[in-house]
């Protein structure tokens, strides 16, 4: 696992443990050399991101119990992969992001400029 740190230096915090994210299922936007995706944004999802993201392919609303997934709502937060996050971004759906709980690899694929337009605090 590659070291967890945040955006912005310093330790990278939870992103959601209700529902259970990460590549992990740690509840943190960790991340390893294995993770294709880059699963390194903790975004706190809005209805609109998450169509956005379904019409391209990726849809996390639906639930697919089979592999333990209980499918996103809006208000929920979860490590989103970091291109997927900027494509949204780039169409003007990027929804808010806990930079405290980015993981520093997103800055691989996104600049933190945008990810900064978009920070909010974590939700209790």
């Amino acid at each position: 696992m590659r070291p967890s740190i945040n955006v912005l230096g310093t330790p990278l915090m939870s992103c959601s443990h209700d529902p259970v994210t990460g590549w992990f299922r740690d509840g943190c936007c960790n991340t390893d050399e294995r993770d294709r995706g880059s699963h390194t944004v903790c975004a706190h999802l809005t209805r609109e991101f998450l169509e956005f993201i379904r019409a391209m392919g990726n849809d996390l609303i639906t639930p697919s119990p089979e592999y333990g997934f209980p499918g996103l709502v809006e208000g929920d937060q979860w490590c989103v992969c970091a291109a997927s996050w900027r494509q949204a971004h780039k169409a003007g759906k990027g929804c808010p992001v806990v930079l405290e709980s980015t993981h520093i690899a997103a800055l691989e694929i996104v600049p933190l400029e945008e990810l900064m337009e978009h920070a909010v605090a974590a939700h209790a």
